[in-house]
Order: C-alpha cells, then structure tokens, then sequence
C-alpha cells in the first residue's frame, strides 16, 4: 500500500445469506462471544469490506456483523437486535493444516459457494495486511486506519495471534507492537482509545500510549439497533466504531495476575509488588483527574448509585439463594453510604479504569507497573462505563481481584490476601496522599457490589469458583468491616 491508500469496495449480494448457517455454529463457539446459552436465530449485515479480493489465493473480508438472539432461551422466543461483531474471514480453496483451529466452514451456496473460510486473524498474511493499513492511513471502504503521527509503525513484523484472550483479540508484531481487536463492537468514544489517548497527552508513563487505532464510520441506519430518526441518531453518525488500538509491546512483561500466582505459589512475599502496584493506580487517577473533567457527586447522584447497587443485590439473591442469609448485612453496606449522602457529605467523581485487576497489569522485566484494557467492564452499556466515577471502585475491584488470586491457591492462603490488600492501599497512599481505607464506607459499598457481582458470575458460569466470592460476602456483610 502506499501512504494514505483510499480504496472504494463493494459487497457481493448474497455474501451474509451464503454465511449465515456456518456462523450460528461457529460464533457462539468463540470465547468472546457474549450471548452464550441463547440461539443465534440471525443476523444483520451492519458493514462488509474486502480487504483482499475473493478472486485471489487467499480473500479476505472485514464483516460487522449483529447477532440475532431471543431474550430468554426458549424455543419460539421472539429475536431482538443482539451485540454487534467484528470478525476477519479468510476465503480460500482449502485451508493448510497450520489454520485448521481456525475453520469456520465450507460454504455450499452463495457468492463464496465452493470456498472454504476461517477466521483470518489466526493468518499471518491478513494480520500483516492490518499493520500495514495503519502504517499507511489507509481507507478502505468505509474502514479508517489512524495513527499518530509522531510514531512510525516498521514495515515486515511477523505476527503472532495472543491465545489468552477472552472478550477481544490481539495479535503481537514481533516484540513491537501489540493490536487489540475489540470483538463486540458499539458506537462511539471507546474508552479503551479515549483514555490512553488522554494519559499519553498528560505523559504518563504508566499506560501505553496509543501508536494507531482502527474505526469504521457506519451510517447508523445501517444498523439495527439505532433506528433511523430516533433521538440521537445523528450524535452516533458523528461517532465512529473503535474497532481496535495498536500500542507498544511490553518485550518480556508479567502478567499481573500469573505473576501473583507464581508467587504464591512459591510461598513468595507479594507485598512490594503490591504497594508498587498501587502507586502505579494513584498515578493513572491523578492523570485521568487533571486530563479530563471531574464531577462532585451530590445527594442526587449518590442515591441514584445506591439505588443502582440495592437494585443489584436483591436481583443477585432471587438469581442466587446462597447469598440471602446474607442480604441483610450486604444491604447495609450500601444503605449506610445513602445514610452519609443523606448527611451532606460529597465525593469527587472521575474518569477511572472501570474495570480493574490483576489481569489488567504488567509488570515490566524492570519492575515497573503498567495498566492496560481500558475499555471497562464489556456487558455495562458504553455511556456507563465513560460516567465518572469515586477512583475507590478500580481500588475495589484490585482489592478482590488479590482475594481471588489467594482463594485459588491450595490450600487457600488469606493472610497472603490481607497483606496484599494492605501493601496496596499504602501505596496508593503514597502516591495520591489519599488512602482508601480512610473513607471505609464507600469502599465497603464498592467492594460489595463487586463481590455480589462475582457471585452471580460464578454461579452461571464457574460453581466450583462460588466459595471464593461467597467468602468475601460473610465478611462484608459484618458492620463495621474495614480493608
């Protein structure tokens, strides 16, 4: 491609019709995808691009995709307008043994009748092709390919798919580059580009900065979801599909999490990394404070957000009975921060990571810690997850996210759990002047509604993870806990 490719495509008619059948069976099968344990009953062609024609050796489709599914997983249940998809299909004759994971199908009718396809990012010739439209600008269609103009992106990276990935896709580029797709695409202001953006422009060096970032400017009655004429149609045609963000790859980082657990699992001291890791949130909050604008959250608004979390706990203990010995107590915790609003006392409010733990970490071969996933937690819808918000929910959420990696040890190792917690907070401390314990009914509250959510999580999904969250619930729901 040469610099700032533009190129015009067109869709052959028939091409979702002809992909439909294989991708009921093969996209519910995916571990990003969020629908699990209701049909796909259809789909809606919200975008298709050819980013190499289907003519050739080897095709390649870029598809927006809305996934049709009933509301509840009864047979005859009307469809509704489901989540929205980005998927990367390869085309060819037949696939080599080295792409067989990746099969989606063979396709029997339709314009690709004959054709075998598969999901492309699992090719190198297609990743490639996605760092090579980002190191030139290009358009394609109604794809745009952004960068910052102040970095270069080297041509000839070889890459390699990320396999432990859940809700999106990433694809390392030698040990340069890192490119995460987002699966489950909505419109407007991502905060997984926002916020990094945000930080790179105060120079924080715990986040790293965006290096190009991919869109797609969809007319919104192109997509069902956003009828055309309906109230704030217009704001969302002015708003792009973050499609996913290229970023500087940590060479020999640590997962956070997977750091904990070797750790612990060798009867290693966390503490140090804990305090570190805390330091490293104050400084990503204060960031986000003086780059973006913060709120004061009155009586109004701090109702409206314990309201929110008893609504929360008591669908939680209708969807799971083990929690309602301890509804009362679990109540309290957030009717004692209403209590407070109620006295007159205020919060400040700001842009925050959303949804943070251990696994949204690294840490480098140096010893320094970098947050990562900005893009909050993926179910919540998009308006929500960009709402400013007291910094002590990402603490929370870290704060779980350490009796979690403790509850997984054989056997269990709470005090390793204390330690961190505590380790944690002081480094915060540290950094901000502001330590979360000191204000321990707003922490209380967020830590409890992070736990009841935990439950719910793992009583669908995970049984045998229940007692970890159900332990933290017995002690939240005592008066007077404090981290």
């Amino acid at each position: 491609m040469s610099e700032a490719v533009t190129r015009t495509v067109t869709t052959p008619p028939g091409l979702l019709a002809s992909l439909d059948p294989l991708l009921r069976e093969w996209l519910p099968r995916q571990r990003w995808f969020a629908g699990k344990g209701r049909p796909v009953t259809g789909f809606t062609l919200v975008e298709a691009t050819e980013l190499l024609p289907v003519s050739a050796k080897l095709g390649l489709y870029h598809l927006l995709v809305r996934a049709h599914q009933p509301l509840v997983p009864s047979p005859g249940a009307p469809g509704h307008p489901g989540d929205c998809y980005q998927l990367l299909i390869g085309v060819r004759e037949a696939l080599p043994p080295r792409l067989a994971p990746a099969l989606i199908g063979h396709v029997p009718t339709g314009p690709l009748a004959g054709r075998t396809v598969y999901d492309a990012l699992h090719d190198p010739r297609p990743a490639e092709l996605l760092l090579e439209a980002l190191r030139t600008q290009a358009r394609i269609g109604r794809l745009r390919f952004e960068r910052d103009p102040g970095q270069d992106i080297r041509s000839g990276l070889v890459p390699r798919v990320v396999t432990a990935e859940q809700s999106n896709s990433s694809v390392v580029y030698g040990d340069t580059f890192i490119l995460k797709l987002l699966r489950r695409i909505v419109p407007g202001v991502n905060p997984d580009l926002e916020l990094p953006l945000a930080l790179a422009r105060e120079g924080c060096p715990r986040v790293p900065a965006p290096t190009a970032w991919m869109v797609a400017d969809i007319d919104p009655t192109a997509d069902p979801v956003i009828p055309a004429g309906s109230a704030g149609s217009a704001d969302l045609a002015q708003q792009p599909y973050v499609l996913g963000v290229l970023q500087p790859f940590v060479q020999g980082a640590s997962d956070g999490w997977e750091l904990a657990l070797r750790e612990l699992a060798k009867g290693e001291d966390f503490g140090a990394e804990a305090r570190a890791l805390g330091r490293a949130t104050a400084e990503v909050h204060s960031a986000l404070a003086r780059a973006l604008p913060t709120v004061t959250l009155g009586h109004m608004q701090l109702q409206l957000m314990v309201d929110g979390m008893l609504e929360r706990l008591e669908a939680a203990v209708q969807a799971v009975p083990a929690l309602r010995p301890y509804a009362d107590g679990l109540r309290s915790a957030f009717t004692a921060l209403g209590d407070l609003a109620a006295e007159g006392r205020t919060w400040t409010a700001q842009r925050v990571h959303g949804d943070l733990h251990l696994g949204q970490c690294l840490r480098s071969p140096a010893g320094e810690w970098w947050l990562i996933d900005f893009e909050g937690e993926p179910a919540r819808p998009l308006p929500e997850r960009r709402m400013p918000q007291p910094a002590v929910r990402d603490v929370a959420g870290m704060l779980r996210s350490f009796d979690y990696a403790a509850r997984s040890a054989d056997p269990p190792q709470p005090d390793w759990a204390e330690t961190c917690r505590s380790a944690y907070c002081s480094g915060y401390a540290e950094a901000s002047g502001r330590d979360p314990r000191t204000d321990p009914v707003l922490l209380r509250a967020y830590e409890t509604d992070k736990a009841i959510y935990e439950v719910v999580y793992e009583a669908r999904h995970r049984p045998d993870w229940l007692p970890v969250p159900l332990a933290a619930i017995s002690r939240l729901s005592s008066s007077g806990h404090l981290t």
